[in-house]
């Protein structure tokens, strides 16, 4: 079985970029005085690092991702739910933001903006390159979409590339001079579902069971709820 890192590391999915590096992780540090060497993002890239280098002692990714992947099968301790994301739209500014609490006004909105960012390549943006094709108005959309494929979408709203960006709302909250619309109407919502999962290999245990513990903890909740992030 391949070993962890020699130090207590971490591996977190972007989604839960905010909540765990700017407050959960800083309380864990506190609390132990124990520190993390933590990196951050999406999912996909964490299991290629882990394919071909040494394991992180805690794994936050997108759930069920793991277990697909059959070189890291029997690496990691079962799986536990932590927190699902929804996705969420934001603006540059909220001067003149439009109301987008159905399915119609999503719709229109989409097709007559100038530009929506959003990304191809992760969950959030594939559902949402799908959603376009429901509802019929892939075409229109596309052809004046701004496409990120790295880092949050909402970074297009400040370089003015775009005028509306799509992602899961956590990730979108990563850009704090935008404004958030809302989430998607609940008729064409998704939700995705993340996990932590403890390496069986990790060389300091109790500091990693610990970790496992905090980032389930009372206050890592009251972190993911505050950035847009469902608990239950």
């Amino acid at each position: 079985m391949r070993p962890a890192t020699a130090k207590t590391s971490l591996f977190c999915a972007n989604a839960l970029r905010q909540p765990v590096e700017e407050t959960i992780l800083p309380a864990f540090v506190r609390a132990t005085g124990q520190s993390v060497d933590v990196s951050f993002d999406p999912t996909a890239q964490l299991l290629q690092r882990m394919a071909c280098g040494p394991l992180p002692s805690v794994f936050i990714g997108l759930s069920g991702a793991l277990e697909e992947a059959k070189q890291l099968r029997g690496a990691f301790k079962k799986a536990r739910h932590i927190v699902s994301s929804g996705i969420g739209i934001a603006a540059a500014t909220s001067v003149g933001a439009p109301a987008v609490t159905s399915v119609e006004e999503l719709v229109r909105v989409l097709t007559t903006c100038r530009s929506v960012a959003y990304s191809r390549t992760r969950p959030s943006g594939a559902y949402f390159n799908q959603l376009l094709h429901d509802l019929g108005i892939a075409e229109v959309v596309n052809s004046r979409a701004t496409f990120v494929e790295e880092g949050p979408t909402a970074r297009a709203l400040i370089d003015g590339r775009a005028a509306l960006a799509i992602q899961q709302i956590s990730e979108l909250k990563l850009v704090p001079e935008v404004t958030m619309l809302g989430p998607l109407p609940k008729a064409v919502q998704r939700y995705t579902h993340f996990s932590t999962h403890q390496c069986n290999t990790a060389a300091n245990g109790y500091t990693t069971t610990a970790l496992v513990s905090f980032l389930g903890s009372s206050l890592a909740r009251s972190a993911y709820a505050a950035a847009g992030l469902h608990t239950k």
